[in-house]
């Protein structure tokens, strides 16, 4: 362990590209140090390496396997850094909420007036970090987010960036693919207690539907589970797992570009609430609820090679001293303005907490 983060200091010293990584619910931490500072792109997806792609657009960048050293080692975290009782300040700033709830409202209009089904709409609270150390707080991350994807990306052209995200983009071998729909938010910790209203299971049932309608010319088979609560953190969401294998007419390519926005960062239809988003959130999402991971790749102990992408949620950008947070809610017909501001301050709670 002290090797590896020796490697990630040394890395970050030289203003080295680098990512490090811990898989939901594993003990094991991966990471990808760029011999060079230039900036790579993946195209198609055949690359291999990490990738980590933006909410819009198609700047997505690679750390390539060929220009980098992958190093792995077991997690031993010490308890010094729990963080769950821990009392975080909410947002407090008056213009924040008021712009926030009206943009909400906005968003219940659109979906009243029929200009989409759901939309997932956004924000960002920058807090100070004079003393960030980012071993430190990845360290509180995977020590406090076990069923998380954790990871900090670093490149010198580009920023830092970490999160800790429960949502799984897509993972694939081959032919054969897993992905999930996810929605919904509380705040707990006993996935058997927890009670989902309808308004709820209504946005999760949404975001599957949309994904099993959307893979269906590109897959030759598909099985999907029941819904379930997940564990992320302080927070409850509702979760079912989709797994298929894609027909030979398609390939990696299509399905993330079908998968991607999700509905659960985005909204339904997919165009149109990305639409609004883009022309009324007022500021730029960047790579918040893009997707990042391992494309490509063969592990050290195994032969064959597998993709494995996370959408960027529960992230934040580190930049000139600041931490840059970004929560999002999704809002449907009944959605109240004034619950969705809460909601979207408790998201901000978890991430502040390793802060």
């Amino acid at each position: 362990m002290i090797d590896f983060f020796i490697k990630v200091k040394q890395q970050e010293a030289q203003n080295l590209p680098f990512v490090i990584f811990k898989k939901p619910n594993k003990k094991k931490l991966v990471g990808f140090f760029q011999n060079n500072d230039h900036l790579y792109f993946a195209e198609n997806f055949k690359e291999r390496g990490f990738v980590f792609a933006p909410f819009h657009g198609n700047q997505m960048l690679l750390i390539p396997k060929e220009e980098a050293v992958r190093w792995e080692t077991k997690i031993t975290i010490s308890n010094d850094f729990s963080i769950n009782d821990i009392e975080v300040a909410g947002e407090d700033e008056p213009d924040a909420k008021s712009y926030f709830e009206n943009l909400v409202s906005k968003g219940v209009e659109g979906i009243e007036n029929g200009l989409f089904h759901k939309v997932v709409l956004s924000r960002e609270e920058i807090v100070a970090v004079p003393e960030f150390d980012l071993v430190t707080v990845f360290k509180k991350l995977i020590q406090n987010y076990s069923s998380a994807f954790c990871y900090c990306w670093y490149h010198p052209k580009i920023g830092l960036w970490m999160g800790a995200s429960p949502e799984r983009l897509l993972k694939a071998n081959k032919k054969r693919f897993y992905t999930m729909a996810l929605a919904g938010t509380k705040i707990g910790d006993d996935v058997n207690e927890v009670e989902w209203q309808p308004k709820e299971k209504e946005e999760q049932q949404i975001v599957t539907d949309f994904i099993l309608d959307n893979l269906k010319d590109k897959t030759s088979e598909v099985a999907v589970s029941s819904p379930y609560t997940l564990k992320a953190g302080k927070l409850l969401h509702i979760i079912t797992d989709i797994e298929g294998v894609i027909n030979e007419n398609s390939d990696l390519s299509a399905v993330v570009k079908v998968l991607h926005p999700t509905p659960a960062v985005c909204g339904l239809p997919k165009e149109d609430a990305k639409s609004f988003i883009l022309n009324n959130e007022n500021y730029d999402r960047s790579y918040y609820t893009g997707f990042l991971g391992e494309l490509n790749i063969k592990e050290f102990d195994k032969h064959q090679t597998k993709s494995d992408l996370y959408v960027n949620l529960r992230c934040m950008q580190i930049k000139k001293k600041e931490a840059h947070l970004y929560i999002g809610c999704g809002i449907t017909k009944d959605s109240v303005p004034a619950k969705e501001w809460k909601e979207s301050v408790n998201k901000a709670t978890t991430m502040k907490r390793v802060l």
